[in-house]
């Protein structure tokens, strides 16, 4: 087996346990949720509790490497060239309010590009996993993008900054104008099914801003390696610790690129 192959299934053995942590909290939490200082950025009993289980599988397996964790921050030597970065519940407040649609995402970077994925939904029993030049999967099973090829018959997916009420640097202009473009533009709240559902083909592009690399490491490279594309909004080359990120089936990223830079003031809306 390749490394990428051996990193790959230590990933998904850390993934279905967190997940298993997820399920067992879900639902029971009361009392146990708390807001990390912007209101709606919640962290509860559940999302720590997930990620010491994938903190003790990837320490026990990979020592040396690095890590970049949502509730623990930045562990390890961070010059080390393999950097996993984790997020063991996105999709908190769905989670908080029991809405199904939440995931665990662990990443793997060296030397700073993502080559290693796997999500995971545990209320769907579904497993997306990706590694460069291995494929993608839902299930084990092979997933591609979708066929789409004009932005008017595409449906895309987008999500809200935690500081949206804070600043117009925020992209609800943007969800306005592309709702009018295409045949629907939906919001999850999970970045990281986002990029899944890409990968397998049930929407065709996603955007966003405020993002952290926790949330979109494993999605990128699963929608890679689904046949997809990655780039930052203008369709130059993604860095992650921009924030921003352009996710599609390829086949519309073009256009949906020019639209996002046309789109007018959110104060020109009224």
């Amino acid at each position: 087996m390749t490394n990428l192959q051996i990193f790959l299934d230590i990933a998904t053995e850390a993934a279905l346990a967190a997940g298993a942590v997820l399920q067992g909290y879900l639902g029971k939490l009361e009392g146990a949720i708390i807001e990390k200082g912007r209101p709606g950025d919640l962290v509860t009993a559940a999302d720590k509790a997930a990620e010491v289980v994938i903190l003790d599988i990837l320490r026990r397996h990979f020592p040396e490497h690095s890590i970049l964790a949502e509730e623990s921050g930045k562990l390890g030597n961070q010059d080390n060239e393999f950097l996993w970065a984790i997020d063991p519940l996105d999709g908190t407040t769905n989670y908080a309010h029991q809405y199904p649609f939440f995931a665990v995402s662990i990443g793997l970077l060296i030397n700073g590009v993502p080559q290693v994925g796997v999500i995971y939904d545990p209320s769907h029993d579904e497993l997306f996993r990706g590694a460069t030049d291995l494929g993608a999967t839902r299930n084990r099973r092979p997933i591609k993008v979708s066929e789409t090829a004009e932005l008017s018959k595409s449906l895309l997916v987008t999500g809200f900054a935690y500081d949206r009420c804070e600043t117009s640097d925020n992209n609800y202009a943007e969800f306005c104008h592309l709702t009018h473009l295409t045949q629907g533009v939906r919001r999850s709240g999970s970045a990281a099914l986002d990029l899944a559902h890409v990968a397998c083909g049930r929407l065709d592009g996603y955007w966003e801003r405020g993002l952290s690399p926790w949330d979109i490491t494993a999605g990128i490279i699963l929608l890679q390696e689904a046949g997809g594309k990655v780039t930052a909004y203008d369709r130059t080359p993604l860095k992650i610790e921009s924030g921003r990120i352009l996710a599609t089936n390829g086949h519309i990223h073009d256009s949906l690129s020019q639209e996002l830079q046309r789109v007018p003031p959110l104060s020109a809306w009224g």
